[in-house]
């Protein structure tokens, strides 16, 4: 019987017999979609779109929002600026990338091709009403709307972001690039989900996984390739992810590959897709409250992105310094105006000796001024490049966690460990 078929018990066989034994597990489970999945497919489209605006005009205003269905890519939305890309060639110059390139050796009935997509630009002029409240007289930057954000950070793995979330990061990338890679076997529209066991629900609280309980990997394989051979390829790539050895055992996790037993057609050809619709896979994997909207599509002065970049860099500090195991940081903001409404810090009682949530967010406040102008400054949000970061590709990697990320820098350690002198 092969490993992701097998039913595990938590108990000994004994005669023949299953003698159960007691054993607490407390679980949670992320997901992790690549970027080949539709949803993805939109959110990168429209941080294409983004860059490309940005890059040509850095006080560009974008909000673009994206929907792909069969082979119609509908691009819609608010712009402001003087430049006038091609929108239809960056929507197949995305779609390429992503590993739609009409070079696999699936179907044009089984996955998209770039050359039948049919793209509808339906961009608009910005509000003014919303301009004046953003740009405003004295250089400020007003928020681009009203909202809630939240950061998060644990002291579970080294880039400070939960486990769950991080494993199957980690598996959806060596299955993605294998893909990328062996078009002639995998498509890239992938999913992946991680179950961590806690143990306890203290041991939750206390930010210490036990194993890998259980992981589900499903990836698109082409006409004819017996689905035995599917799952003992993704297996092995399962084996070779770099999942830590004290957490992950092969012998001892339950694993479902492709578990309907077939998976051929995929990509938005078979799947809408609509930009925004993967926020708690973009951000914490929902170890943390989200905040109200999405990231992609939408320029620095929207604070639903640049809120939560900020909100995700004190959290990461506070973890990094000490000062507790986890954290969440919420920022709100109101239309037009440019300092937050509320700020607050909240350790779910995890706080170092000495150090209370009251006193982090009151440190946060006054230390940080994290108006939009202020965030944008701080991580140079309204320069993306090659050489920095693109939000394309941070749309296809998830908007928090990755170590090379401007707000992932852990440039204020010192100044938060001084609370603890």
């Amino acid at each position: 019987m092969e490993n992701n078929e097998k039913l595990r018990f938590s108990g000994k066989q004994r005669n023949g017999k299953q003698n159960m034994e007691t054993r607490s597990h407390y679980l949670f489970t992320s997901e992790v979609v690549s970027p080949g999945h539709p949803d993805k497919c939109a959110d990168i489209i429209s941080d294409s779109i983004v860059d490309a605006l940005l890059i040509a005009n850095p006080n560009a205003r974008v909000a673009s929002e994206v929907f792909v269905a069969g082979k119609h890519v509908v691009v819609g939305g608010e712009v402001n600026t003087t430049s006038h890309p091609d929108y239809e060639q960056i929507v197949k110059e995305a779609l390429v990338k992503i590993g739609y390139d009409g070079k696999s050796a699936f179907t044009k009935e089984q996955c998209l091709h770039p050359d039948d997509v049919n793209v509808q630009v339906l961009l608009n002029q910005q509000s003014p009403d919303i301009n004046q409240g953003v740009d405003q007289k004295d250089g400020e930057i007003g928020a681009g709307d009203q909202g809630i954000m939240f950061g998060f950070a644990t002291c579970e793995t080294a880039d400070f972001m939960p486990s769950a979330i991080t494993y199957a990061r980690m598996l959806c990338d060596k299955v993605y690039h294998y893909a990328l890679a062996h078009n002639h076997k995998l498509g890239v529209d992938i999913k992946t989900q991680v179950t961590m066991d806690y143990g306890t629900k203290q041991n939750f609280e206390e930010c210490l996984p036990q194993k890998i309980h259980t992981i589900v990997v499903s990836a698109p394989s082409v006409e004819g390739m017996d689905i035995k051979e599917v799952r003992a390829l993704i297996k092995g790539l399962i084996d070779d992810t770099g999942l830590p050895p004290h957490l992950y055992d092969p012998n001892d996790t339950i694993i479902h590959i492709n578990p309907t037993g077939r998976y051929v057609n995929h990509s938005p050809l078979h799947d809408s897709g609509l930009t925004g619709r993967k926020l708690i896979v973009d951000s914490f994997g929902g170890y943390s409250p989200i905040g109200g909207g999405a990231q992609s599509s939408k320029d620095y002065t929207k604070v639903d992105r640049s809120g939560l970049y900020a909100a995700r860099w004190i959290a990461k500090n506070i973890v990094a310094a000490g000062l507790a195991k986890k954290c969440i940081v919420q920022l709100s903001y109101a239309i037009g105006v440019a300092k937050p409404v509320s700020i607050s810090v909240d350790s779910m009682g995890t706080c170092a000796k000495g150090i209370d949530d009251d006193a982090l967010s009151l440190f946060v406040a006054k230390e940080y001024s994290l108006t939009p102008r202020w965030i944008t400054q701080k991580f140079n949000l309204d320069k993306p490049s090659k050489e920095t970061f693109l939000y394309a590709d941070v749309a296809a990697r998830g908007q928090v966690g990755q170590s090379d990320y401007p707000w992932e820098n852990l440039d204020a350690l010192e100044s938060f460990k001084a609370l603890l002198k």
